[in-house]
């Protein structure tokens, strides 16, 4: 795992609230974070993005402009945190970008999977050879394309002595399981934050529920709750990814419109929290008892959701990543930046347990600076 050149990873998330950019070294003792930054995503290209991820019907002009716009934000990112640094461009071997998921369709005879934010004007803008479009090719060999960041996850929070459980809450929720005897799954459980983001949204004009407050004020809807994991997709065995796609607004409305009773807001999104730890917990509970679990992504933030996953799983302890030496909110971007390096070295990612491809490829383009 030696390696003294430095290597970038960029994502933006379900939550699409900004870019997460890590500058990072591997060497033999694990990970080396050197730093990172969130840009935060200007409201507006929010707007448009948020637009795309509906798959209403939009003109090419409106999606490759969205693409350039936010190839040149990433690019900013990079260039801010090596300004932050002091690190040089000629010392960066290369970027990791996930860019921005604003379509995920793994089911059917033709699968795809479409996130943007322009490679070639990253390459441009930094000076630095760039990787993206890391999933089509995993779907290429049968795989759903996600999740990714288990490989990361396998790589470093595995453990002969325990079974442990990965949380990654994001807009959505996965889980990656890591069993002693060296087996390891993984899969998107369903939603993270994605419905109660809307929600506050729509009724606090937050992008967020804060530490779960408002949630933590109402008191959740058993009967809403059951409704909401009647959706087909719990049913569904994994491997298995999931987006903005099926779990949306109009999702949540249409699920409330059919409830037979009147839901006060805040106990709407008390019952959201629930559902975000109850689907993760069932899922879990499913596969195996942990002797620990592990959180990362925004949601490692959200007290009262974390509160909730710990009553779910009484004595077995509920940490975030920093339990095991790696900061919650930049898991993912390491992750990127991990499979860049494995991608400029040629190296065959497995992720045959995680997605259900066929066999271990290279994933990602290579942008050369």
């Amino acid at each position: 795992m030696a390696n003294s050149d430095y290597y970038v990873g960029l994502i933006s998330g379900t939550s699409v609230d900004g870019v997460d950019c890590v500058l990072v070294q591997f060497n033999n003792s694990g990970v080396n974070l050197v730093g990172s930054l969130m840009k935060p995503c200007p409201a507006e290209l929010r707007e448009k993005i948020l637009k795309l991820c509906t798959g209403q019907q939009i003109k090419m002009q409106e999606l490759g402009e969205v693409d350039i716009s936010l190839g040149r934000l990433f690019a900013e990112a990079v260039n801010d945190l090596l300004a932050e640094t002091g690190v040089d461009a000629a010392s960066v071997r290369a970027i990791g970008s996930h860019g921005q998921t604003v379509f995920h369709h793994p089911e059917g005879d033709t699968p795809f999977t479409l996130q943007i934010a322009d490679p070639n004007s990253m390459a441009e803008l930094t000076g630095i050879s760039t990787v993206a479009d890391f999933r089509r090719r995993d779907m290429a060999v049968g795989g759903e394309g996600a999740p990714l960041a288990p490989v990361l996850h396998r790589n470093c929070f595995s453990s002969a002595k325990e079974n442990r459980v990965v949380v990654n809450i994001g807009g959505i929720s996965n889980i990656t399981v890591l069993e002693k005897d060296g087996k390891s799954y993984a899969f998107d459980t369903g939603p993270g934050n994605v419905l109660m983001d809307y929600w506050i949204g729509k009724h606090k004009g937050s992008n967020y529920d804060a530490n779960g407050d408002w949630a933590a004020s109402g008191e959740a809807n058993t009967g809403l709750l059951e409704s909401l994991l009647e959706e087909e997709y719990f049913l569904r065995p994994h491997p298995k990814s999931t987006g903005r796609e099926l779990f949306n607004g109009p999702w949540l409305e249409k699920k409330l419109e059919e409830f037979s009773q009147q839901v006060a807001a805040e106990d709407v999104q008390a019952t959201l929290l629930e559902f975000t730890a109850a689907s993760i917990a069932q899922d879990i509970e499913n596969l195996l008892s942990p002797d620990a679990i592990f959180v990362c992504g925004g949601g490692a933030h959200n007290k009262a959701l974390i509160e909730n996953l710990q009553y779910q799983f009484g004595d077995c302890p509920v940490e975030t990543t920093s339990a095991v030496g790696m900061d919650p909110d930049w898991v993912e971007a390491i992750a990127f930046a991990w499979m860049a390096q494995q991608t400029m070295g040629g190296n065959a990612i497995d992720t045959t347990a995680f997605t259900g491809a066929s066999k271990p490829v290279i994933l990602g383009g290579v942008y050369e600076k």
